[in-house]
C-alpha cells in the first residue's frame, strides 16, 4: 500500500517538473521582435545607372578616294583647326588622270571650232544660193516679158521657170545644211561641257587625296599608318575621329524603362569614375531620347547627363555611374524598409473588419511587399530587370500602400495600413492622414525582424530581394 502511494507521489512530482519545464521552454521558444524607430528627416528619391562618358560632338574623317597613306601629319591627341592637313594619299594617279581629262577637254574644244568652221561654210552655201535664186527669177521675169512680145519661143521661159525652182530646192537644201552644221555645233559644245564635267571630278578628286579636318578639336583616335592602302568603295573607310571639344562633355546613361517616367530636362546629376574614387563630378540631364534600346527583352532608354569638363580631367570612353535626383522631401517622418518588408502570419490590420472599402486596399498594401520576391523572379523569368523585393514604391509614386507592425501593450504584434511617399532605397516617406493611427508619430518602434530567444541568435530580418540601385 505504501508502496503505491510512493509510485503516485513520483507521478505526480514528475508530472509537475514536466509542466513547469514545457511551460518555461515554450517562453524560451517564444519570438521576439527587433524594432527600430520613426524618425524625421530628409529624404531623396534617385535613379542610378551607367553610361560612358562622350563628348558633345564627335566628327569621323574619312576618305572618299583609294590609295596609299603617303604622308601621315598627325597623331593621337594632336590638335586641330579646320582645313588643316591630316594625312596625304599618293596623288600620281589622279593628276594623271585630270592631265587625261584636260586633253579631252581641249579636243572637244578642236571640234567645236570645227563645228562653226562647217556652219559658216554652210551659211556661206545659204549666200550663193539666194544670189542663184535671185538672178534665175531675174531671167525668168525677163523672158516672160519677150515672150509676151513674141521675141523668143515659150520653151526658153519654161526652161527658166525650171531653173528658178531648181534654184529654190538648192536653196533648201544648204538651209538645211546649217541646221546640221548648228546641230553639229551645240553636240561639240556639249561634248566640251561633259569633258569639262570630267576634268573638275578629277580635280575634285585630286584635291581629295588630301585628308583635311573639318572642325577645330582634338585627335583621339588614328586608324591608319603611312604606307598603308585605304580602300573606298560603299562607304567611307574611317581614318580619324576627331572631338570637337573636350571642356564640354557628355555622359549616355542607359536608364531602365521603368525609371525613365521620373527623368525630366533639368535635373541635377551626379556622377563618379574609377580613375577618381572618391571624387563626385556634377551635371544635368539635357536630353532623354525617345529611341528604345532593347537587350535581352531589357528596355532602355538614353539619357544624356552634360557637364563641364574645363580641366579635362575626364576621358572619352570612361565608365560613370550616374545618380539622378529625381525628388526631394524634407523634415518628413520616415520609415526603415525593412519595416514595409516584413510580414507575419496571422496578424492582420483592425480596420479592415471596420471598413469593408479596406479589405480590398489592405489586399493592395499587402501585394507589393508580400509578392515581391515572386515579381521579381517573373521579371527575371521574362528577362526583365528586376526590382527590389519588398522595397518600398519608386519615387514619385506617392500614395502607395504598404504594412507596417508595431507592438501594442502586451508586446503582441500589430498591423496598421499606410501610404508610402518617395523613398532613398532604405527608407521610405510616411504620409499621415488626419485619421492616422496614435502609434505612427516620430520615435515610434516598428518591427524590423525578429529573433529567437531560446538560441539566442542575432536578430533577423525578413528575406529580401537585391537593394534598389539608389
Amino acid at each position: 500500500m505504501k508502496k503505491s502511494v510512493w509510485v503516485a507521489a513520483f507521478v505526480l512530482v514528475a508530472a509537475a517538473g514536466g509542466a513547469v519545464w514545457w511551460t518555461q521552454r515554450a517562453a524560451s521558444d517564444a519570438v521576439q521582435y527587433r524594432t527600430a524607430k520613426i524618425e524625421r528627416g530628409n529624404l531623396q528619391a534617385t535613379v542610378a545607372s551607367s553610361g560612358a562618358v562622350n563628348p558633345v560632338a564627335l566628327v569621323t574623317v574619312g576618305t572618299q578616294v583609294s590609295g596609299q597613306v603617303r604622308d601621315l601629319l598627325v597623331d593621337f591627341n594632336s590638335e586641330v583647326k579646320a582645313g588643316q592637313l591630316l594625312a596625304q594619299i599618293d596623288p600620281e594617279t589622279f593628276e594623271y588622270r585630270l592631265r587625261s581629262a584636260q586633253a579631252d577637254v581641249d579636243a572637244a574644244r578642236a571640234s567645236v571650232a570645227t563645228a562653226q568652221a562647217n556652219q559658216l561654210a554652210a551659211l556661206t552655201q545659204v549666200s550663193r544660193a539666194q544670189v542663184d535664186l535671185i538672178e534665175a527669177q531675174r531671167d525668168l521675169d525677163r523672158k516672160l516679158s519677150l515672150v509676151e512680145k513674141q521675141f523668143i519661143a515659150q520653151s526658153e521661159a519654161d526652161k527658166a521657170r525650171a531653173l528658178v525652182n531648181t534654184s529654190q530646192e538648192a536653196l533648201k537644201a544648204v538651209q538645211a545644211q546649217v541646221g546640221v552644221a548648228q546641230a553639229g555645233v551645240k553636240s561639240a559644245q556639249a561634248g566640251v561641257a561633259q569633258r569639262e564635267a570630267a576634268m573638275a571630278q578629277a580635280r575634285i578628286d585630286l584635291a581629295r587625296t588630301r585628308i583635311t579636318s573639318p572642325v577645330n578639336g582634338i585627335v583621339i583616335k588614328r586608324s591608319i599608318e603611312r604606307g598603308q592602302t585605304v580602300a573606298a568603295s560603299l562607304q567611307a573607310p574611317e581614318l580619324f575621329i576627331i572631338a570637337q571639344n573636350l571642356r564640354d562633355m557628355q555622359v549616355e546613361a542607359a536608364i531602365d524603362e521603368s525609371d525613365v517616367g521620373r527623368l525630366r530636362t533639368g535635373q541635377k546629376a551626379s556622377f563618379t569614375v574609377d580613375a577618381y574614387p572618391g571624387q563626385t563630378f556634377e551635371g544635368e540631364i539635357r536630353q532623354v531620347r525617345k529611341a528604345a534600346s532593347n537587350v535581352a527583352n531589357v528596355v532602355t532608354y538614353v539619357a544624356v547627363v552634360g557637364f563641364s569638363n574645363p580641366d579635362g580631367k575626364l576621358l572619352p570612353g570612361m565608365t560613370a555611374n550616374v545618380r539622378v535626383v529625381t525628388e526631394e522631401r524634407a523634415n518628413v517622418l520616415k520609415v526603415p524598409n525593412s519595416a514595409l518588408r516584413m510580414r507575419i502570419a496571422g496578424v492582420e490590420p483592425a480596420e479592415r473588419a471596420k471598413a469593408p472599402g479596406m479589405a480590398a486596399s489592405g489586399a493592395a498594401a499587402a501585394n507589393p511587399p508580400a509578392l515581391a520576391s515572386s515579381a521579381a523572379g517573373e521579371r527575371v523569368a521574362n528577362g526583365h530587370k528586376p526590382r527590389p523585393a519588398g522595397d518600398a514604391p519608386a519615387a514619385g509614386r506617392a500614395g502607395a500602400r504598404g504594412r507596417i507592425f508595431v507592438t501594442d501593450a502586451d508586446g503582441k504584434p500589430k498591423a496598421l495600413n499606410v501610404r508610402l511617399g518617395v523613398s532613398d532605397g532604405s527608407m521610405t516617406e510616411l504620409l499621415l492622414g488626419p485619421h492616422a493611427a496614435a502609434e505612427l508619430q516620430e520615435g515610434a518602434d516598428v518591427i524590423v525582424g525578429t529573433k529567437s530567444a531560446a538560441s539566442g541568435a542575432a536578430p533577423k530580418t525578413p528575406a529580401a530581394g537585391p537593394r534598389a540601385p539608389f
